[in-house]
């Protein structure tokens, strides 16, 4: 057997043994830590042959055969000549730079088919653009802190590292990078998708800041603190943060993160914000900022393995989960004060449902609400709805 061939059994045995709802870059680490046999190269191959697949599973499910679903999804996603493919199927890799059409037109496919849930996208959401996007790697975004940018550009130009600016400090690397020898990350940087670091473009922060005063802010769904961090430095640190997870698990790992930031909690919690009973807090807020848990479609070519396994049955549960949260929390913006609600979904019923659940339910007012459309350049897909009451 050629080690082409191998790398093609390995990865279906990836595939097949893997668990739906787990991140697959895991279930990868913990195969590759106990089979030592497979050097960097080889990894990277078998690695790349699995997103692959998941990228274009319900694109090729017409396709009979494991194997040759993986090779087609290989002819898909490449566009420079490919050495698995060269060795496996030589007179599609003779055309692999040709356009992605014509690829279509090759296999007798349609384009829609990468993506069966089009009946529940918002209508904002450019279809074959979209669709497309998940037959490509995303890249890799990072922030950079305040005061900071001289700093990092000098060490990533010494160690001769590629990279794009966009804007004044997001910055873009190929996705197949490590950055903790070169910077200190968050506190020099922070990893965050370009989409990310623009949630919060419409509030208008001079009706908040007033008197040079600190912001009561309550980041009601941290999880990683991503937008705790961004806030901290938008407002120059001055705001009095509160940050809460439904995990404690999550609260702990927070902790550790907003202190490599430099960013002072005043108060941490564990919050099961979905309760109807049960759930009360005195505690009122400048703003409140609410990054719900939901379906990450939006995300999914970042991580194609949920789209390989999401079942659209779960989108009522995550839109009903939703509304709770929001519901509970409405009574802590102060008067004047804003609420953000943000998701990273494409979906009509985690979205403008959502907001249309607000307006009814509460006096808040509509700033703006829009998609960040990351799918034109190799970015995540959020949503973002700023109210104020």
């Amino acid at each position: 057997m050629s080690r082409f061939h191998s790398y093609l059994t390995t990865a279906i045995r990836l595939i097949d043994s893997h668990h739906a709802g787990k991140p697959f870059a895991h279930h990868l680490k913990t195969f590759f830590s106990s089979e030592k046999k497979y050097g960097s190269r080889d990894r990277k191959i078998i690695s790349s042959l699995c997103y692959q697949y998941f990228r274009t599973s319900h694109l090729l499910e017409d396709i009979s055969g494991f194997e040759e679903k993986i090779i087609s999804a290989v002819f898909l996603c490449e566009n420079e000549n490919n050495e698995f493919l060269a060795f496996i199927r030589p007179d599609w890799n003779v055309q692999i730079q040709i356009p992605l059409e014509k690829k279509f037109e090759l296999l007798k496919l349609t384009y829609e088919k990468i993506f069966p849930f089009k009946q529940e996208l918002s209508a904002e959401i450019d279809k074959g653009s979209f669709f497309l996007s998940f037959l490509k790697q995303p890249k890799l975004f990072i922030r950079i802190r305040p005061g900071k940018r001289v700093a990092v550009l000098k060490k990533l130009n010494e160690a001769a590292m590629a990279y794009e600016e966009v804007g004044e400090d997001a910055l873009i690397f190929s996705q197949n990078i490590s950055l903790e020898n070169v910077l200190k990350i968050n506190r020099d940087i922070v990893v965050q998708d370009v989409s990310s670091q623009k949630v919060f473009d419409g509030i208008q922060w001079s009706d908040l800041i007033k008197n040079n005063e600190s912001l009561d802010v309550w980041d009601c769904c941290a999880a990683s603190g991503g937008k705790s961090i961004l806030l901290y430095d938008r407002l120059a640190g001055k705001i009095k943060l509160a940050v809460s997870d439904v995990r404690k698990n999550i609260i702990q790992n927070l902790k550790e993160r907003l202190a490599q930031a430099g960013v002072p909690v005043y108060k941490r919690f564990v919050q099961d914000l979905s309760l109807n009973s049960g759930f009360s807090m005195s505690d009122k807020y400048d703003l409140v900022v609410c990054d719900v848990p939901c379906t990450g479609s939006g995300t999914w070519s970042r991580n194609p393995e949920q789209l390989h396994s999401f079942h659209i049955n779960s989108l009522a549960d995550f839109s009903k989960l939703q509304e709770s949260i929001v519901l509970n929390i409405l009574p802590q913006v102060k008067e004047n004060g804003y609420l953000v609600y943000i998701t990273c979904s494409v979906f009509a019923k985690e979205n403008e449902h959502i907001v249309a659940v607000i307006q009814d339910k509460s006096n808040l007012q509509l700033i703006q609400m829009k998609y960040l459309k990351g799918y034109d350049e190799g970015a995540d897909t959020m949503f973002a709805a700023v109210f104020k009451r």
